[in-house]
C-alpha cells in the first residue's frame, strides 16, 4: 500500500497563505488520482480538491478561487496552495490516493480513495 505523508500545516492569520505537500511512496504515483480532504473538530471529513492522473482538477465550492491543487510526478508529490485563508478553513487536512485506479466514484467522493495520510493541522486565526 502506498504511504502518504503530509506536511506544511501550521498557524496562520486570516488572509494569509500556506502550501501543503503530500509525498507518496511507490513507483506509479503518476497513475493515481489524488485528493485533499479536511476535517474540522466535531464535523465530518469533507472534500477540498482533487487532481486526476491527467491533471484535471476539481474543487469544493468553498475553496474555489483561493486554493490550487497541483502535482509533481517527478517528485511523487501533490500540493495544495491555500491563499486568502479564513477561520473556517481551520481543520486537519488529509491527502488521499486512488491507487486502485478505480475511475469511480467521482473525485470528490472519499470512497474513490484507498490510501490516506495521517493529516496535517491547519489553524487560521481571525
Amino acid at each position: 500500500q502506498v504511504q502518504l505523508v503530509e506536511s506544511g500545516g501550521g498557524l496562520v492569520q486570516a488572509g494569509g497563505s500556506l502550501r501543503l505537500s503530500c509525498a507518496a511512496s511507490g513507483r506509479t504515483f503518476s497513475s493515481y488520482a489524488m485528493g485533499w480532504f479536511r476535517q474540522a473538530p466535531g464535523k465530518e471529513r469533507v472534500f477540498v480538491a482533487a487532481i486526476s492522473r491527467g491533471g484535471t482538477t476539481v474543487y469544493a465550492d468553498s475553496v474555489k478561487g483561493r486554493f490550487t491543487i497541483s502535482r509533481d510526478n517527478a517528485k511523487n508529490t501533490v500540493y495544495l496552495q491555500m491563499n486568502n485563508l479564513k477561520a473556517e478553513d481551520t481543520a486537519v487536512y488529509y491527502c488521499a490516493a486512488d491507487t486502485a485506479m478505480r475511475g469511480s466514484p467521482p473525485l470528490g467522493y472519499p470512497h474513490r480513495y484507498d490510501s490516506w495520510g495521517q493529516g496535517t493541522q491547519v489553524t487560521v486565526s481571525s
